[in-house]
């Protein structure tokens, strides 16, 4: 979670409360107070809520909990007459981008700060490191609009930011702190993305770093803003939120048309809440329609009460974390209080036990550790790459694939728990060997759940030999029964690879890892591993 520096002389002179009103009242918000200086003051705030990244969004929340100033943000967007153009050939690179004009904007020291901090914590939050979201913010008044988003060759040159001299975009990505950082992102197309002016003059290398010609100082007083990325919601969750914060800064948004696409309109969301079903779920059972329209005006949303059970509730465009009533029912509770809520025995009671899959992993797990290895807990989800190509094995037609992932490393949901443990002696491959570790849980196949577990050794000496009697150890000590034939792995070395059979069914493999894979995953060392598919060993009750 980030931790949001605020400036307490900036923070207080936006909120209209002392520092120590606000830094008593910020734990009941939901955030944490990690850090209380003379002149600043560490907060830490949950991911879901990346509008309170900033002094601006804080301070903004804060007046409303505080009654200093409650309701819906009234805002008030303006053409600007400035345009866009994106490039078809930016589909397959970078495609969506959001903008917005910032006008009469007077900035200190502490502002500056504020807006980058910012940017940079949107980077993190929506931007998943600047890969779904890239954010560029510049001073206006030295470039000319209609600005365009296009590709440009990996040789164009342009001075970047911090630096005095001209660099090509290749350059930029070997030798700029922000471009080593940031480089995988674009690397590998042909064509990189670029943002310039009327007169050709670069804006913007996005992701990576803006142009020295557009650096925002104290002197800036009008600001283009950019976000480019690839997923169009999370652009204009950004734009939203850094156009609120300006807001709050005292300036005037306006808006900017990209192809023919007027934007930010900075119009709240309507929604339609149940009273009834906040009250149950909250157990504020007092509550009322014009009492839950109070409690949410202080969470500074816009409230109309319906009747008795229904208020109609407007959502700020900032509140990206909104997602369905039981968000609003939470904002409900957390302005009400936490505390006042009376806490009450539930109606039935129930009394509860271990899961039989439960039971059998933390049979498996007693076990394994007494064979001398260390457990370990992969994701669930992975990639197709990882999970197969890496693995030598063909690709599982029965593999539940991820709609919409946020990155292409998590793709499907595992099917197989070796490959996992492959890729984490991959990571640690330079720590000391030996290392042995396995990972027991779930895997997911056409839609059914079931467990497994895997183990794996890397050391010199890592052979067929050890892994088949630690096989058998594990096989007594469960009470499986079973025998071993001939297996045909290809992630195993052929002629070093058994397969399990328990009652004339297989339900594993174990032996040597393939060369082949090891190189895949920047091994060095031999490996024996096995898996096993639990599913027969459940005890059903």
């Amino acid at each position: 979670m980030p931790i949001v520096k605020l400036n307490n002389e900036y923070l207080t002179r936006l909120t209209r409360v002392d520092i120590q009103t606000i830094r008593d009242n910020l734990p009941m918000m939901g955030s944490e107070v990690e850090r209380e200086e003379e002149e600043q003051t560490d907060v830490q705030y949950f991911p879901n809520r990346p509008d309170l990244y900033s002094a601006e969004g804080t301070a903004r929340a804060l007046r409303g909990y505080l009654g200093v100033e409650t309701g819906l943000p009234q805002y008030s967007v303006k053409p600007s007459g400035i345009t866009f153009t994106v490039d078809e050939n930016l589909k397959n690179i970078r495609p969506y981008l959001g903008s917005a004009v910032i006008r009469n904007i007077h900035m200190d020291n502490a502002m500056i700060e504020s807006i980058m901090g910012l940017q940079e914590s949107l980077h993190w939050a929506v931007g998943r490191g600047r890969k779904k979201v890239a954010i560029g913010i510049h001073d206006l008044d030295k470039i000319e609009g209609p600005f365009s988003y296009k590709v440009a060759e990996k040789s164009l040159e342009f001075v970047p930011l911090d630096y005095d001299v001209p660099m090509s975009m290749e350059q930029i990505l070997d030798e700029h702190p922000k471009g080593k950082a940031y480089a995988k992102i674009v690397r590998d197309f042909p064509l990189y993305p670029l943002i310039a002016d009327a007169k050709g003059n670069v804006c913007s290398f996005p992701p990576i770093i803006n142009g020295e010609l557009t650096r925002v100082t104290e002197e800036t007083h009008n600001i283009l803003l950019d976000v480019t990325g690839i997923e169009p919601r999370a652009v204009m969750v950004a734009v939203n939120i850094l156009c609120a914060a300006f807001v709050e800064m005292g300036a005037d948004v306006e808006t900017v048309e990209v192809d023919g696409v007027v934007m930010p309109t900075m119009a709240p969301a309507e929604r339609v809440v149940s009273v009834d079903a906040c009250r149950k779920l909250t157990g504020i059972f007092e509550l009322t329609a014009p009492m839950m329209a109070e409690l949410l005006e202080k969470m500074r949303f816009g409230c109309e009460v319906i009747d008795e059970d229904a208020v109609r509730v407007f959502v700020p465009c900032y509140r990206s974390d909104i997602m369905h009533d039981c968000d609003i029912y939470e904002d409900v509770a957390i302005a009400y209080g936490y505390d006042k809520i009376p806490a009450t025995l539930p109606p039935s009671f129930t009394v509860g036990k271990p899961h039989p899959v439960q039971k059998l992993y933390s049979t498996v797990r007693n076990v394994m550790v007494g064979l001398q290895f260390i457990e370990n807990t992969p994701f669930t989800l992975t990639s197709e790459t990882v999970s197969y190509a890496m693995m030598n094995r063909e690709e599982n037609k029965k593999a539940l694939h991820v709609l919409h992932p946020i990155s292409e490393d998590q793709t499907i949901i595992r099917t197989d728990i070796l490959p996992m443990l492959m890729e984490s002696l991959s990571i640690n491959r330079s720590r000391e060997l030996p290392q042995k570790i396995f990972a027991c849980g779930d895997v997911v196949e056409d839609m059914e759940t079931y467990p497994k577990m895997a183990a794996a050794s890397i050391h010199a000496g890592a052979d067929f030999s050890e892994i088949y009697a630690v096989v058998d150890s594990f096989c007594q000590m469960m009470s499986i029964p079973y025998e071993v034939k001939e297996g045909d792995d290809p992630a195993f070395i052929p002629g070093r690879c058994g397969a399990v059979f328990c009652e004339g069914k297989e339900i594993g493999v174990f032996g040597e890892i393939s060369p082949v894979v090891l190189n895949a995953f920047g091994l060095e060392q031999p490996t024996c591993a096995f898996e096993l598919d639990l599913r027969g060993f459940v005890e059903t009750e």
